[in-house]
């Protein structure tokens, strides 16, 4: 197991992720860095964490890569939750209470699932009433 350095950057993130309730791409993190370090550092802290199971990558409908912190109790964690994508302000959230199901044939393995569903959320909904 690889040791990992706590760094300023990397604190920078972890502590944008803190603050947030919806997933946050790339670009959203980086306005909220206060140039502390560069996009490719960013993108290599990113990568990090999702490889520590710290946060998820979410692939939203139209391609966009997005991410939101695992709040998962144990430490093996299976990404295993709906996500909901606001079609109006295009923010995604995690719906930890929203279980997908599929059935699979038995000859196929799964190790990821990107379960996705579209429409307006409530801040939204509210908003347009």
């Amino acid at each position: 197991m690889k040791i990992t350095r706590k760094t300023v950057a990397k604190s920078a993130v972890l502590e944008i992720f803190g603050k947030s309730k919806t997933a946050l791409s790339h670009t959203e993190i980086q306005s909220q860095m206060n140039n502390v370090c560069d996009r490719v550092t960013i993108y290599r802290i990113l990568d990090r964490l999702v490889n520590d199971d710290i946060i998820h990558k979410i692939v939203n409908l139209d391609g966009t890569v997005k991410y939101a912190k695992c709040n998962h109790a144990h430490r093996v964690h299976i990404h295993n939750h709906a996500h909901f994508s606001c079609e109006n302000c295009h923010e995604i959230t995690c719906l930890e209470n929203v279980k997908p199901s599929y059935i699979i044939p038995h000859n196929y393995k799964v190790n990821d699932i990107n379960f996705t569903l579209s429409g307006l959320c409530p801040n939204c909904l509210n908003s347009n009433n």
